[in-house]
């Protein structure tokens, strides 16, 4: 779009998923990798954790509240918990 005869700039963030296997880790572990992965995602992006513990259940969004990031949807499938998590913070450039 022209205004002024100068061209409006749009910058779009790039996010990314990643996926975290936890199935057959006990507690504290799944907390624990899902905190280290979180510490290295940017502002936007999502990490789904997958995990077998039912502690998962309790430690995970708990973590993810101490993190400030969000919970974008939990739900057990099988023995299985899943976590589709946003990692907080200002996406706009």
């Amino acid at each position: 779009m022209a205004v002024d005869g100068l061209h409006e700039a749009r910058h779009f963030a790039v996010m990314s998923m990643t996926k975290l296997d936890l199935t057959g880790l006990k507690c504290p572990l799944p907390t624990l990798k899902t905190r280290k992965a979180l510490q290295s995602l940017k502002p936007g992006d999502r990490l789904e954790v997958h995990c077998t513990d039912p502690l998962a259940a309790i430690d995970i969004p708990h973590l993810v509240q101490q993190t400030g990031d969000r919970v974008e949807m939990m739900r057990g499938v099988e023995a299985q918990t899943i976590f589709l998590i946003e990692k907080a913070g200002n996406t706009s450039a």
